[in-house]
């Protein structure tokens, strides 16, 4: 078994693979597998348990097509070719860009024009990246739905939600795609579309001064993208059809929900009240732990040394007892570091942020990246159409 640091030493990494040292140290100079020093000893290398499984994975899979497209799927290798976002290391970039230097003072316009690749134009500045408001009656009736369908009810309203026709040129969606972003900014915070820089909206909507809207700026910022996740994967999907640009973000709402995606926001805020009533992070962890239950909130497959936004974001809140407890706790047991699920709750407990914030501010952020993709996968125009591998019953004549 790893070591909860996610290293192993060279004995145990050969053998992981079937191999010899010297095939080791020949992986390591191609960078299929990161080595660090060790501790208190700089002649000794320890080696990514995670680099070492992945490639066991890899070479267990060889060249059978039918293996290495079941893989695929499960947080394995790359399925579509992208320009947008590239998750290396414990580094996240967007358009080769650092995501962590960016967001020091990135607006989420600068980033939608990044991801978009705007160049030179500024859609925003357009009359029809302005949506119109909501009616009254209509707004009042979708106020009480909950945070995904309220906006999921409202975006059909924005007209460049609708339009099926693609526009050859892309340059034509950007005024239409930042409609949609304003609109889902507003859906989301139940407020009315304005043409307000987008973070200084949420934060007046949310009664916060400018610490609290840099905050929210910085966060939503490093939420854009993260490459192929479930929901940016959904959209290209009905991007691929040809779908109108709503359907699209229909798509990544409806994945972003769910409690292994946006929605373990919520999970994250059950287990932090567990932690404020009981007063005692590591009792609620063993109980969890001995009913079978997980610690959501911690530990990212795509980052060996810690999801890095988390790192960015975390320092930026004042103490809190119960969350800096449970790090403290996960840290120590299990050397697991917090992800952006977490930061994003201790945002909103922070801040005194309504209920639901944390996915609020998930949904927005990610609105970018989404648009991004589906614009992206328009100019592919290939269908995606995967097969699958049947295990029902034989075929009878």
């Amino acid at each position: 078994m790893p070591r909860p640091d996610h290293l192993m030493d060279a004995e145990n990494a050969a053998a992981s693979l079937g191999i010899s040292r010297a095939t080791l140290y020949a992986y390591v100079s191609r960078g299929l597998i990161r080595a660090s020093e060790a501790e208190g000893d700089p002649r000794r290398r320890l080696y990514s348990a995670r680099d070492v499984e992945a490639l066991r994975k890899r070479k267990a899979v060889g060249r059978r097509p039918r293996q290495v497209a079941e893989t695929t799927l499960d947080w394995g290798l790359p399925i579509l070719s992208s320009g947008i976002t590239l998750i290396e290391g414990d580094g996240l970039f967007y358009r080769g860009r650092d995501a962590l230097a960016f967001a020091e003072t990135a607006t989420l316009e600068d980033t939608a024009r990044l991801l978009w690749d705007c160049g030179a134009q500024d859609p925003f500045a357009e009359r029809a990246a302005m949506p119109e408001a909501w009616d009254a009656s209509v707004y009042r009736n979708v106020r009480a739905l909950p945070l995904i369908e309220r906006c999921q009810a409202l975006l059909p309203f924005v007209a460049a939600g609708r339009a099926i026709a693609w526009q050859r040129d892309t340059r034509k969606l950007w005024p239409g795609a930042a409609a949609l972003l304003r609109a889902m900014m507003a859906a989301a915070s139940l407020t009315q579309p304005d043409d307000a820089p987008l973070h200084h909206h949420l934060a007046s909507a949310w009664g916060q001064g400018a610490d609290g809207a840099d905050i929210l700026r910085r966060a939503l910022v490093l939420l854009a993208d993260h490459e192929l996740n479930a929901s940016a994967f959904a959209v290209r999907v009905v991007a691929s059809t040809g779908a109108s640009l709503g359907a699209c973000l229909n798509a990544g709402l409806s994945a972003l929900g769910g409690p292994l995606h946006g929605g373990t926001t919520s999970i994250v805020e059950i287990l932090l009240e567990e932690i404020d009533a009981a007063g005692d992070a590591d009792a609620v962890v063993e109980a969890r732990l001995r009913r079978g239950e997980g610690v959501p909130g911690f530990d990212h497959p795509l980052y060996p040394g810690g999801d890095p936004r988390a790192a960015v974001l975390l320092p930026l809140l004042p103490p809190d007892p119960s969350r800096d407890a449970l790090a403290l706790v996960m840290a120590e047991t299990a050397g697991r570091m917090p992800n952006i699920d977490f930061a994003l709750v201790a945002i909103r407990r922070a801040l005194g942020l309504p209920p639901a914030s944390a996915l609020a501010l998930f949904a927005i952020g990610r609105t970018i990246g989404w648009i991004a993709h589906a614009l992206e996968q328009r100019d592919d125009q290939k269908l995606i159409r995967p097969r699958a591998r049947y295990t029902g019953p034989p075929a009878r004549s």
